[in-house]
């Protein structure tokens, strides 16, 4: 003892001035380091070392985060080990290049697809629309390699090529539908040809199919074409205000081909269906695909939460409510738009036209911001033709964070908000647009640590600076004590 405090009698002020700008200097690179590791990788450096490597050393149970389920709580857990966490889908209600987002690039000069928006495209085009006998056709082999140009006047030309070759090639109408019309109206005439010619090849193949492998994989390309240019047309039709037609030419699409659920054609039913006020037959819908068995999409989850505010928005109150409490029919509203929320979190801000809407990618990522841009670009006018529904989105839908208030790492009715939205958003959207990253994510603990350990090492490196004597001495004080 009598050596330290010798020692500590014959520090200077400014050794301790060193001392404390020294510390703050390190605290001040931990920190820089904990918020760059937390930004690219989403967790505490620190935090990570220490559950990962020293709890085990000490002998602490290792508490793993629980894989992110894919669906819904009760579904089976082989699903949701297969399902990836943030795959990308097509957009079902994606608009024509050439007739709508052409023209708003002529209008504004802004590019409203993404490179890899366009890149997925390219690569589906290819996956649907071609096959390994596309060789035995010469139209099919120039078209194999339109799908593939990425130059959009190069494809068109080859479109031409292919049709040159034969005037009945339903690709090459398909091609200059989606790029080379720049009105509705005339992409429907170039679809309504690829229909002629379309369904001339599928009888072919049909008639052949079980000939060999390659006549089958010939019938499944003939049939993705088929279904493409008849969803196409119906979408056309909805466009152009025969939306009883469109309806119908999408109930027989689905009656026809009822294996293709994937491709979501159920989506567009319900958005023409809130069109004509058919409130019964959208229930009905949603009744056959809001099943637990079925991956959801914000779609049909505000659908569903729509119709329930629908019963109850018109004389809903929020000062009334909470004198009276809820009805019955209000709770169930509720728990629904709660339920919507927790699905997919961005889409109320521009419902309530907090945030600017851009025009929708060619693909989504569920539970992603450009499927709620999606989601509202075509569906916000019907929310705000029933009386009151906004208002009691407006009133309830933030309280679903009060219900669950680490949606990143435990969900409530769906699995956690998955950590991967964000970048790949940025990669669909482009880059004018302000990616929603709502719910933020929660800084870690020793974020806040190193933050305060350098605020307080700088602050005394200031008053040793401006007060040394009295430093010194709270200095001796406070060894003394310990």
């Amino acid at each position: 003892l009598l050596t330290v405090t010798v020692f500590l009698s014959t520090l200077t002020p400014k050794f301790y001035f060193a001392l404390t700008v020294t510390s703050s200097f390190i605290s001040g690179l931990i920190f820089v380091f904990e918020w760059w590791h937390f930004r690219k990788y989403g967790t505490s450096f620190i935090e990570q070392v220490s559950v990962s490597h020293l709890r085990p050393l000490i002998g602490g149970a290792e508490n793993s985060p629980p894989a992110p389920a894919a669906f819904s709580a009760g579904e089976n857990e082989s699903s949701r080990q297969n399902m990836p966490e943030c795959k990308v889908w097509r957009n079902p209600l994606n608009l024509f290049r050439g007739a709508e987002y052409s023209r708003y690039m002529w209008v504004t000069g802004k590019e409203p697809l993404t490179y890899y928006d366009m890149n997925l495209s390219a690569q589906d085009h290819q996956t649907f629309f071609t096959c390994d006998t596309d060789a035995l056709r010469p139209s099919d082999t120039v078209m194999q390699k339109a799908w593939r140009e990425r130059n959009p006047q190069a494809r068109i030309k080859a479109a031409y090529q292919a049709l040159e070759l034969n005037n009945d090639c339903a690709t090459a109408y398909v091609l200059l539908a989606e790029e080379e019309a720049t009105t509705i109206v005339d992409a429907e005439r170039y679809f309504k040809q690829a229909l002629r010619a379309g369904e001339m090849i599928y009888r072919k193949s049909q008639n052949c199919h079980s000939q060999s492998p390659q006549h089958e994989a010939q019938l499944r390309r003939d049939t993705n074409v088929l279904v493409y240019v008849k969803r196409r047309l119906a979408m056309c039709a909805r466009k152009l205000g025969r939306i009883r037609e469109a309806v119908k030419m999408m109930r027989d699409l689905m009656k026809e081909f009822p294996l293709l659920s994937m491709l979501n054609i159920h989506e567009n039913l319900l958005e023409a269906l809130l069109e004509l006020q058919a409130y019964a037959d959208v229930q009905a819908v949603l009744a056959k695909y809001d099943d637990i068995s079925l991956p959801k999409s914000a779609a049909i989850c505000y659908t569903a939460a729509l119709l329930k505010a629908r019963a109850v928005s018109e004389r809903f109150s929020p000062e009334t409510a909470s004198k009276r409490g809820l009805s019955t029919a209000e709770i169930n509203a509720v728990e629904a738009i709660h339920r919507a929320v927790e699905f997919n979190p961005h889409v109320p801000k521009y419902l309530l036209e907090m945030k600017s809407l851009v025009l929708p990618p060619e693909h989504i990522l569920k539970r992603g911001d450009s499927e709620a841009v999606a989601y509202a670009f075509f569906h916000l006018q019907h929310w705000k033709r029933i009386e009151g529904a906004l208002n009691l989105l407006h009133c309830t839908w933030e309280g679903t964070f009060r219900m669950i208030p680490y949606p990143l790492e435990k969900g409530h009715l769906f699995y956690p908000y998955p950590s991967c939205t964000e970048t790949a958003d940025r990669e669909l959207l482009p880059t004018f647009h302000e990616v929603s990253v709502y719910p933020q994510k929660e800084l870690p603990f020793f974020i806040h640590f190193t933050a305060g350990l350098c605020s307080f090492s700088a602050m005394l490196a200031l008053l040793t600076h401006q007060f040394p004597e009295l430093m010194v001495i709270f200095a001796k004080a406070v060894s003394t004590v310990f």
